[in-house]
């Protein structure tokens, strides 16, 4: 009999149980009818977006000097390097003779003396201040200013004080020696230059101005005749047009290539305002732009000119913002998200969107780090219910053991029939 009745006792709480849920799913306006089903969600993070632009480039030098030579004026002799040749600043890399030296020479002569002149005038003239100084210092009423002193001054030694007087003279004094000292520079470079001249007897050498790599040698004399390339890398690429909305100078680079092993980095230094081609309609226009490479100290990689590299552009970065998975969003009028509550129920809430990039948009307003949001905001009816699937794998026997048999009986029952 006992096994008997623990059956019939099984059946009938299960007609029980069915009969119950048919009811609650059948009844109009019951809990059951707008309940949602969330299988997936996922919680407002805290979390660093990054707007990117993708792109790709080619190692190149920095910079390109171009060296010219005026076949008219000059005679030239040979070269002093080859293609290839790595310089630095003051390398020798041409012979050439002028038939203006000479002319050359009268010239800075010429502009010497005249410097030298100018000096021995500024000398008598600052002569004259000193005793005019003097004689004010020891009798004031006996000094006699020269006309040229007094026009330079500009004073009236009839309406000025001694005092003023005194003191013009010390500021034309410095002002003067100042002037002298120039000149004395210019004179020692001027007889540096005659100097020069004088040593290059048959031939003049034309020396480079910055370091770097012979790129071509142009020896039929047209010119450029000589270019040269710097040792510095950069990588070169072009924007679309789109890009070109979002690239500015400045913006942080990250490139990588086969022949580097470390990632690169650095800033875009240089965009073209103008195309790289005649704009058409039919093609699309594409921008020119330079990015600096950042050195890496003693060990930096040479890198291979010509070599080709997968570019990256950060155009916007926001650290530590809340962000959420762009499909949890539903764009109406304005847009809002799903969020679940501690309470059961799916809450629509609105938001204000920020950077979106990565699949990831920020939420300037709206739920805060942590709160969890539905990630399938397809809701029939706001502040419903909401039920999410068993994760098995967080049910642990040893929970259940620790509930007395009233909290079992009354988990149960809510189970069953809240509503």
């Amino acid at each position: 009999m006992s096994g008997k009745w623990k059956i019939a006792a099984v059946s009938i709480a299960s007609i029980v149980l069915i009969t119950v849920n048919l009811y609650l799913i059948e009844k109009k306006e019951s809990k059951v009818e707008r309940t949602v089903f969330v299988e997936n969600w996922t919680k407002v993070k805290k979390d660093t977006i990054t707007d990117t632009i993708q792109t790709n480039g080619v190692i190149k030098p920095v910079e390109e000097y171009d060296i010219y030579f005026d076949t008219k004026k000059n005679d030239f002799k040979k070269f002093l390097v080859k293609e290839g040749d790595e310089i630095t600043a003051g390398s020798s890399l041409f012979e050439y003779t002028t038939t203006e030296l000479d002319a050359l020479k009268a010239s800075l002569e010429a502009e010497k003396t005249a410097a030298e002149g100018e000096i021995a005038g500024i000398e008598e003239y600052i002569g004259k201040l000193r005793s005019y100084q003097g004689t004010m210092t020891s009798n004031p009423e006996k000094a006699a200013i020269d006309e040229s002193v007094e026009k330079n001054l500009k004073i009236d030694i009839t309406t000025i004080s001694p005092d003023l007087i005194k003191s013009n003279i010390e500021q034309e004094m410095y002002k003067q020696e100042l002037e002298k000292n120039s000149l004395n520079e210019k004179v020692k470079m001027l007889e540096a230059k005659i100097t020069s001249i004088e040593e290059q007897s048959s031939a003049i050498v034309s020396t480079s101005e910055a370091d770097g790599v012979v790129k071509n040698i142009n020896k039929n004399l047209n010119n450029p005749i000589i270019s040269i390339v710097s040792t510095n890398m950069a990588i070169e690429g072009d924007f679309s047009e789109e890009e070109m909305k979002k690239a500015e100078v400045g913006m942080t680079i990250k490139a990588s290539s086969s022949d580097s092993k470390k990632a690169l980095k650095g800033t875009i230094g240089r965009i073209h305002s103008y195309p790289a081609e005649e704009p058409s309609l039919k093609k699309d226009n594409r921008f020119p732009f330079q990015a600096l490479i950042e050195p890496e100290g003693e060990e930096t990689e040479a890198l291979l000119v010509g070599s080709k590299v997968n570019l990256t552009v950060i155009t916007n970065e926001k650290a530590g913002v809340p962000s959420i998975p762009i499909e949890a969003i539903k764009n109406h009028k304005q847009p809002y998200i799903y969020k679940l509550t501690k309470n059961g129920y799916v809450d629509k809430h609105y938001i204000t969107k920020g950077l979106k990039a990565e699949g990831k948009q920020e939420i300037i307003n709206g739920p805060s780090v942590g709160d969890v949001i539905l990630m399938e905001p397809d809701v029939s009816k706001n502040h419903s219910y909401f039920i999410t699937p068993i994760q098995f794998g967080k049910v642990k026997a040893a929970t259940y053991k620790k509930f007395t048999s009233r909290e079992k009986v009354r988990y149960l029952l809510l189970g069953v029939l809240e509503k």
